[in-house]
């Protein structure tokens, strides 16, 4: 049959990124607990396309991550992206993939179960090889938290305006880590935890325990980004947090990057 996409093209135009956005599709990814999690993604997968080529081969695309689904551990991630490199003889394939985390959290005095949905993405990019860097990997965690105001504490007679939140950490892969780990320093470094099942006992706890921590955006970011480095597992990271306000038509933002030795 004819193969259109291999066809000459003479308008001289390089594609730096060619192929598939917001395919979604289920996967799974490994699990401190339970070695193995099923979850589903949202994935975009891109390779360049040099100048003389009019198109590329969009199902292979598919072909591959269909291969690969099965295990989306982070090294697997790059050899995946490898893989479409290679075959579709690409100077460099890139790849991003998002996807809900679920890990069950026992209410603090009740004990009771439920399920946490936390927002992760793991993106990269594979060249060939040689290049100054070939490759290149991070993965993003969003863990949503509770903030109560100092300032709000310090001035009002009664009560703490307080905040729903998400924190992210962006880390570059060096050493593995678990996703878990990073969850548990966010929510240690916020006022409280967020949890999906509370009881009025644990509701009485978390509302005492964030009002006797409170704290400021700025905070959150300064205690994760401290934590982070102390692991002294990735070459650069980033920690966002976002506050949505519960006295402003606005957010609370703060932002910190580390690049490998310098703050």
């Amino acid at each position: 049959m004819l193969d259109v996409q291999n066809q000459e093209d003479t308008r001289d135009v390089p594609l730096a990124q060619v192929g598939v956005k917001g395919l979604e599709y289920p996967i799974r990814v490994l699990d401190k607990v339970k070695k193995v999690q099923h979850t589903s993604a949202k994935v975009d997968l891109y390779a360049d396309l040099p100048r003389h080529f009019k198109g590329t081969h969009m199902s292979r695309f598919i072909e591959i991550f269909h291969r690969y689904r099965d295990d989306l551990s982070m090294p697997r991630f790059l050899d995946m992206l490898k893989n479409i490199r290679e075959d579709l003889e690409a100077e460099a394939a890139f790849g991003s993939m998002s996807f809900p985390y679920f890990l069950e959290k026992n209410a603090p005095v009740s004990g009771l179960p439920g399920m946490m949905s936390y927002e992760c993405r793991y993106q990269g990019w594979v060249k060939t090889p040689g290049a100054a860097a070939d490759r290149h990997f991070t993965v993003q965690v969003g863990v949503p938290v509770t903030t109560v105001c100092p300032c709000s504490k310090a001035i009002s007679d009664r009560g703490a305006h307080n905040q729903r939140g998400i924190v992210r950490a962006e880390l570059e892969l060096g050493p593995f880590f678990w996703i878990e780990d990073i969850i548990e320093i966010v929510e240690k470094a916020a006022s409280s935890p967020v949890y999906s099942l509370l009881k009025r006992e644990d509701e009485k706890f978390v509302t005492e325990h964030a009002y006797d921590n409170p704290k400021f955006v700025e905070d959150l970011v300064r205690d994760v980004y401290i934590e982070l480095k102390a692991l002294k597992l990735f070459p650069r990271f980033s920690v966002e947090a976002e506050n949505f306000e519960s006295i402003h038509n606005h957010s609370a933002f703060a932002f910190a990057r580390y690049e490998g030795g310098t703050p």
